[in-house]
């Protein structure tokens, strides 16, 4: 399979108009317009019933201590984990686009629900779930897309992988509030093909996406 977007190109940097959170010289940074962006995929494998599509950040610090600090930056060498953005299942075989937009639009206080995704997919949630605890004005489940928002004292740009999976099945085995790791690890053994493109994105002024 092939995957490209008009949104982005393959390896440069994410339009804040797809981000969750851009910069804002006064107060750091500021919402943005956390729309989903465009996908577009062709030469898929025979026998394709379904596809997953999951977005995640490889590049998220494995501890929080520094994150967002003033006077501090988070290390280049800290351990870093994935953070899931995107995370939908059961897109139909039949389906090779997702204009822009079309999982979300905005940012939504407390998060989206669960409600059918585009092409009657089904929405996971995305780590922002667990980012936002705590939140009085923020908290919830988040499902869907939600774009980057990486630290703003990071000292590295943080790469955002868009890929899609080509399944043997229909509907993808999970169920209930399901993420993205419930998700890799349901579909590993229908997996016709997959093909992924990379966005990069930072917060932090001094180091240029």
């Amino acid at each position: 399979m092939h995957i490209k977007s008009h949104s982005f190109v393959d390896g440069q940097p994410l339009p804040a108009e797809f981000a969750l959170a851009e910069i804002n010289p006064g107060t750091r940074y500021r919402l943005a317009g956390n729309r989903s962006p465009h996908l577009a995929w062709t030469e898929v494998p025979e026998g394709t019933k379904s596809f997953v599509l999951v977005c995640h950040d490889p590049d998220v610090p494995g501890r929080p201590d520094d994150v967002n600090q003033e006077d501090r930056t988070v290390p280049r060498d800290l351990p870093r984990v994935d953070f899931f953005h995107w995370v939908l299942v059961d897109l139909p075989g039949s389906c090779t686009e997702l204009e822009a937009g079309a999982d979300s639009d905005g940012v939504t206080p407390r998060g989206k629900d669960q409600t059918p995704g585009p092409y009657g997919s089904r929405r996971g949630l995305n780590n922002f779930t667990d980012w936002f605890k705590g939140d009085a004005e923020m908290e919830g489940q988040y499902y869907g897309y939600d774009g980057p928002a990486p630290p703003w004292n990071d000292s590295i740009v943080h790469r955002y992988v868009f890929t899609l999976y080509a399944l043997d099945i229909e509907q993808c085995p999970v169920e209930g509030a399901f993420g993205g790791d419930d998700v890799l690890s349901a579909i590993e053994t229908h997996i016709l093909d997959k093909a992924s493109i990379t966005a990069t994105y930072s917060l932090n002024p001094d180091v240029p996406a």
